[in-house]
């Protein structure tokens, strides 16, 4: 008797097929000037709306900040000494110096919260967003940089460059 020899069979792993995909067919265009027009309608309305609800939360950060200022001048009121008396003219000058220094963060201060007012104003009156100087509407990035603003910045570049000449700069 012959032995035979027998062949092991190997198992190989089956490799998995990546899936073909299968472009759908194009649809058809439209009409070029009725896409132009929806979408210019959309894009208006968009616009809009998206312009409204930034200078809603222009408004609703700009109350904050009203409430923020005042609270922090109470604040300092508070704490500000009523008369000052050192023994040492150099301590009481001192003393002096921050008090006036606190005074006048307090006037800048005042200055704002009154700008602040009249932005919320021209919010509420539908006015807010547009120069006083050109009557062309300020760009919103700029509005959110500075929401106290009431000038574009062409107008405010030029106001600010009539100031310096006026100064003799």
């Amino acid at each position: 008797m012959v032995a035979r020899k027998t062949k092991k069979k190997s198992k190989t792993a089956k490799k998995t097929v990546a899936k073909k995909v299968t472009r759908k067919p194009a649809k058809k265009a439209a009409k070029k000037k009725s896409i132009k027009a929806a979408t210019k309608k959309k894009s208006k309305k968009t616009s809009l709306t998206l312009r409204g609800k930034k200078v809603q939360g222009i408004k609703a950060i700009l109350l904050s900040q009203k409430d923020n200022l005042l609270r922090e001048a109470e604040e300092a009121l508070n704490l500000l000494p009523g008369e000052i008396n050192f023994p040492d003219m150099g301590d009481q000058a001192t003393a002096e110096a921050d008090r006036d220094f606190m005074l006048r963060l307090r006037d800048r201060e005042r200055m704002l919260l009154k700008k602040i007012d009249e932005a919320v104003e021209r919010i509420d009156t539908n006015t807010y967003g547009i120069c006083e100087n050109c009557s062309n509407q300020i760009g919103i990035k700029r509005l959110e940089a500075r929401p106290v603003t009431s000038l574009c910045i062409d107008c405010k570049t030029q106001q600010e460059e009539e100031e310096r000449i006026a100064e003799g700069g």
